[in-house]
């Protein structure tokens, strides 16, 4: 039996429900607007039962790296790695994909009525997984629910006298449309990004190229328009934040996704499987292990011995503001 833990926020009549046993996934978060039921994160009908496609729901977790890893393969230190797909999961390109973290079990550490904490340990969690990165990893996330926002607080430990090389990303889905009775027609993306990455099966040739029409999200696209599975950069803050934006216009009705500036890429994905649309902040771009060279690592993380790194994620819920 899956183990599912409900946190709730009393005073907002919010609740989300996160998988445990299935990379510690937040696969429902729902709260009230103006008399509104806002379903915010779409899910499969079966998930988390059914474990087979754990990257297709809810809001995966993806660390060590984000995306992929061309041929499961890169070097670090002198040292030449391979990710093997009977031991991680590959694409259909034969690219490492999404990490250790979001297809097994995670433990609990905490938890209280509108919060619980998560932790996953390479060692621990996933020891057959160990000898495929340069050291061990801690990650830890937390998830509290404060009125109509779902906060995530996100921290990155080394516990070994090694460097530690990371990128993390998260893969929410955000289900359309957000009003009970208004369609996918009404809904539209935005996120402040000003380039992409040319890709070619999904990985960046290393270019950025300016914005088409139809992908110009730092102004709002339709997402019935548009197939999106594209990897953004050029990230604008506010005051250091980043915001992203899911509108509803015919209910009236948005998602914020706010995070700090250390997400410095966005991926944009229009899932063929279900009616949503993914936002996806990332620290760094796809396949970043193999792309960093002396004068730019491209987001790419080292993090020192036992030392930390936290960020933040945030997603509320509420009426469009014009």
């Amino acid at each position: 039996m899956t183990n599912i833990i409900t946190i709730t926020d009393a005073s907002s009549h919010s609740l989300a429900r996160i998988a445990v046993d299935v990379g510690f996934n937040c696969f429902e978060f729902q709260t009230v607007v103006n008399g509104q039921t806002v379903d915010v994160i779409a899910s499969a009908e079966d998930f988390p039962e059914n474990k087979e496609k754990p990257s297709w729901s809810g809001i995966p977790l993806l660390f060590p790296f984000p995306n992929r890893i061309r041929d499961g393969k890169y070097k670090w230190e002198g040292k030449e790695y391979i990710i093997p797909n009977n031991l991680a999961a590959h694409d259909g390109n034969g690219h490492a994909i999404h990490g250790f973290c979001f297809d097994r079990a995670w433990r609990v550490i905490e938890k209280g009525g509108n919060f619980v904490t998560g932790e996953f340990q390479l060692s621990v969690d996933a020891p057959d997984r160990l000898e495929l990165w340069p050291t061990d990893f801690i990650l830890t996330v937390k998830y509290e629910l404060n009125s109509n926002r779902l906060q995530s607080k996100i921290t990155v430990e080394n516990p070994t006298d090694k460097p530690l090389p990371w990128g993390f990303g998260t893969h929410s889905y955000f289900k359309l449309p957000l009003g009970e009775k208004s369609s996918i027609g009404s809904c539209l993306a935005q996120a402040p990004v000003t380039k992409r990455w040319e890709l070619i099966d999904c990985l960046p040739t290393g270019e950025t190229i300016s914005l088409s029409e139809e992908n110009e999200l730092i102004d709002g696209v339709y997402v019935d328009t548009v197939q999106l599975d594209d990897l953004f950069t050029g990230v604008k803050t506010t005051n250091k934040i980043v915001e992203c934006l899911v509108m509803d216009e015919q209910a009236g009705l948005q998602i914020s996704q706010r995070c700090d500036n250390s997400y410095r890429e966005i991926v944009a994905f229009t899932p063929p499987w279900c009616d949503a649309v993914c936002l996806e902040p990332y620290t760094c771009p796809t396949d970043a292990i193999n792309m960093q060279t002396a004068e730019n690592n491209h987001g790419w993380q080292t993090l020192a011995p036992h030392s930390i790194h936290e960020s933040w994620i945030d997603i509320q819920a509420g009426e469009i503001v014009v």
